[in-house]
């Protein structure tokens, strides 16, 4: 007699091969994509390839990044995904001025300055475009947003604009005692900020209703199930893997970054631009899908929280490298910046206090951006 067919077979398989999915596997096929390029300048068709595993590598980083999130609640959420983001710049910032030398001396303000333009003006315009359109008028909560509009304006009121005016040292650059109060300060700030958001009125930081009162907490959720313990932590290592692998691949991909900046006629300091693009491109997915969402308070949360990161994370750690690092750290701004993050801070601001936004006030951002990009590649 023939034996019947086990129907308890195909389970076991059939649930590895969805686990198995492009963003489990992007992480470290990413990792070892970039074991066998390390240390080699790759050709056009190299660089190409490496372009398509560092794009699925952010990618990977932005689920992995939103399962944590989801995990762990708003604003906890934003907070992973800014660390991790500002992870990666660090890196970036660290190992070029390493291997570039002198002639990297402006490349930390560069990408930091070039920060807090996108988040402040694309990711913030781009979100309040995305929930006008979907609402009308898109609503989210004045005191939360405006203590972190505030504490982004000092932090770079005080790393980016005044060591233009200094007169410690010759040029926009920081005496070591100034730059290691900076570095200092800016670290206890964005530590304050994190226990108020997280701890002292974390309230304050999310999501409210239409009319602008505060929704409960069990609204604020995704509908969702949260994701088991387990899978939470192979997404945190997942995400670990594909940062590193993001900082790597496009540490190889920089010289053929810096070869495009001048094939195309663009000042040097745009690298730092194209870097800054290159990081926040997590943010500006996971923002713009939460506000299609109609979560603009966890997009606003992501842009802010990524402005502050950049500036209060990144300058204590360069202020600790420039120990070993040779030649200058520049970090003021230049008058054209300086016009620039003046007008953001205002036009954030009125934006801010009503806790109400058109999509005006989203192109208003957006129109800022694009100013920043045009004049940093035509000054």
């Amino acid at each position: 007699m023939t034996p019947s067919l086990s129907p308890t077979r195909n389970p076991r398989p059939t649930s590895i091969r969805s686990s198995l999915t492009w963003t489990t596997v992007a992480p470290p096929a990413a990792l070892v994509v970039l074991a066998l390029a390390w240390g080699r300048e790759p050709g056009t068709v190299v660089a190409l390839l490496l372009a398509v595993f560092l794009g699925a590598a952010v990618l990977a980083a932005v689920h992995h990044a939103e399962v944590v999130a989801h995990r762990v609640g708003e604003p906890y959420g934003s907070l992973v995904l800014a660390v991790a983001v500002t992870v990666i710049e660090v890196a970036l910032i660290v190992t070029l001025v390493a291997a570039g030398g002198p002639e990297t001396a402006s490349l930390a303000r560069d990408t930091v300055f070039a920060a807090v333009m996108i988040t402040c003006n694309g990711i913030l315009g781009l979100s309040l475009l995305l929930g006008a359109l979907k609402h009308r008028v898109a609503v989210f909560n004045a005191e939360g947003t405006g203590a972190a509009l505030a504490t982004v304006a000092t932090l770079a009121t005080v790393c980016l604009v005044l060591p233009t005016f200094t007169t410690s040292r010759p040029g926009p650059e920081f005496s070591p005692p100034q730059l290691a109060f900076a570095a200092t300060a800016s670290l206890a700030l964005y530590g304050l900020f994190v226990l108020t958001q997280t701890v002292r009125h974390r309230d304050f930081f999310l999501p409210v209703a239409a009319d602008g009162s505060a929704l409960p907490e069990d609204a604020t959720d995704e509908h969702a199930e949260p994701p088991s313990g387990r899978r939470t932590l192979l997404s945190l290592g997942l995400l670990l893997v594909a940062l590193v692998a993001v900082v790597g691949l496009a540490k190889v991909e920089s010289p053929t970054i810096e070869a495009g900046v001048q094939a195309l006629g663009f000042p040097a300091s745009f690298v730092g631009v194209v870097i800054a693009l290159l990081v926040l491109l997590p943010e500006t997915l996971a923002a713009a899908k939460a506000a299609r969402r109609g979560r603009l308070q966890t997009s606003i949360n992501l842009a802010f929280g990524s402005a502050m990161a950049s500036i209060g994370l990144t300058l204590p750690v360069i202020a600790v490298a420039t120990i070993w690092l040779d030649g200058p750290l520049l970090l003021g701004l230049g008058s054209t910046q300086l016009v620039l993050l003046g007008l953001t801070v205002v036009v954030g601001t009125l934006t801010v206090v009503p806790g109400r936004a058109t999509t005006l006030q989203g192109g208003v951002h957006l129109v800022l951006l694009a100013a920043f990009l045009f004049l940093a590649a035509s000054p």
